[in-house]
């Protein structure tokens, strides 16, 4: 499993109560039962694994009715709602997404405390939730407070790093790089083949680029300093470090990347690796399915390599994305809410969601994955790769600072020539200081 983790249909829908928003009220207007309403973000994993995860739910509880919204776009159809004061009771969300709903949820303290969920029998099973959940996955990421109280539960975890094509590299007898200095040099190889080293499909992917590098350069300690906002870490040696290699490599992105970063054709820029017109991209298990249709080049073999060590024989660590389940504050039915996110964790529910490639935080459930993605859940078996676990910690809202934008968004400002090193350093640094003081 983990390695030293740290501290980071028509018919169909009728049948399943499918909304086309949630509203509020805590019983169906059509009879007694009560309503349990689901909100569930339809990414890379697609909505037929929730589709069939509620009919199961539905079978066994009859006397709920059970909807679900899906949406690729959740934050937008849910969020004036809410402001409205009409919750859905349950919504499953990355984290890290622009919108930042969760965080903003998580800042205004409108969450429901879900630790009890983690001492909950599994419905049909004779354990405990946190039995059941692999070792790490409880801290930072799902403890935004920093004690002991778990608000957001761990839905879906993925290896994350940089994603290419084996075949490619078979077929020109290249060396995945080890270090950065061999990227940098696959990097001069593949330029006078007229291929690109990076790209990747919107700069809000490089969350999982960064946060591994940030440990590989300066370690485990460093990366928690960074991720909590210590005071003049982004002025130390391992900051500039770490935005050097990173402005070094974007100096050989695909030059589409920009135009193609952004939420309506980031697949294009995906498309590149299957193309063979770059050689790696920053992003997870998803990606196979989400480009399963996609055409690529003879041979084309998905694989995924950690970053980089600094330094031969040096740390290498493998950022762990793990989605999270909530409960808003303001949902009606929270013991529905609460025995529903229990059962997300059965083996039943287990074996939906791996079927659409959804792998959970359950133990023992990698060794069970198959397929294309098989190879990079296996990465957690190298004694030589830390997983990563965790971002950067809550604080208090300040206007007109955010700190993922401007770590990640100035990657297009950097490929561009429109800021220099000097200058995503500088702003760095303000914003970080800016969160500190308003946590202090």
């Amino acid at each position: 499993m983990f390695k030293k983790p740290l501290a980071l249909a028509a018919a169909a829908a009728t049948a399943l109560g499918l909304l086309a928003g949630c509203s509020g009220g805590g019983d169906d207007a059509g009879g007694d039962k009560k309503t349990l309403k689901i909100a569930a973000f339809e990414g890379g994993y697609g909505r037929d694994m929730y589709t069939e995860l509620i009919a199961a739910y539905q079978a066994k509880n009859p006397g709920l009715d059970v909807r679900l919204q899906i949406s690729k776009t959740l934050e937008d159809e849910i969020s004036p709602n809410m402001k409205a004061g009409k919750f859905p009771d349950v919504v499953v969300l990355p984290q890290g997404r622009k919108a930042a709903l969760s965080e903003t949820l998580v800042k205004d303290k409108a969450l429901e405390d879900l630790t009890g969920v983690l001492d909950m029998t599994v419905p049909g099973e004779q354990t405990t939730v946190r039995a059941k959940l692999a070792d790490g996955m409880i801290g930072l990421g799902t403890n935004p407070y920093g004690d002991d109280k778990t608000y957001l539960m761990p839905m879906f975890y993925a290896p994350t790093g940089l994603v290419h094509n084996k075949a490619l590299f078979a077929e020109k007898g290249w060396k995945v790089p080890a270090t950065w200095d061999e990227m940098f040099q696959l990097g001069e190889t593949a330029k006078a083949q007229g291929v690109a080293l990076f790209t990747y499909p919107t700069a809000g992917y490089l969350d999982s680029f960064f946060f591994a590098l940030l440990a590989n350069v300066g370690g485990d300690e460093f990366f928690t300093k960074v991720m909590t906002y210590e005071q003049g870490i982004w002025q130390t040696p391992q900051a500039r470090q770490t935005l050097d290699i990173t402005t070094r490599l974007l100096s050989y992105a695909a030059k589409t990347t920009v135009g193609y970063a952004n939420e309506q054709d980031f697949t294009k820029n995906q498309q590149a690796i299957l193309d063979n017109k770059a050689l790696f991209m920053p992003n997870g298990t998803w990606v196979v399915g989400e480009m399963k249709d996609a055409p690529r080049a003879k041979g084309f073999a998905w694989a995924m390599t950690p970053l980089p060590a600094v330094s031969a024989g040096g740390k290498r660590h493998l950022t762990t994305i793990v989605e999270s389940a909530w409960v808003p504050s303001g949902a009606v039915n929270k013991d529905a809410a609460k025995d529903f996110l229990a059962y997300l964790y059965s083996d039943e529910a287990a074996k939906i969601f791996a079927k659409s490639s959804a792998i959970q935080p359950i133990k023992g459930i990698a060794s069970s994955v198959t397929g294309e993605i098989a190879g990079f859940y296996g990465l957690y078996d190298d004694p030589s790769i830390t997983a990563l676990v965790g971002g950067f910690a809550n604080s208090a809202p300040v206007e007109g600072v955010s700190i993922k934008t401007t770590l990640f968004d100035t990657a297009n400002s950097i490929i561009s020539g429109d800021k220099t090193v000097e200058q995503w350093q500088a702003a760095l640094h303000d914003a970080s200081e800016k969160l500190r003081q308003a946590g202090s």
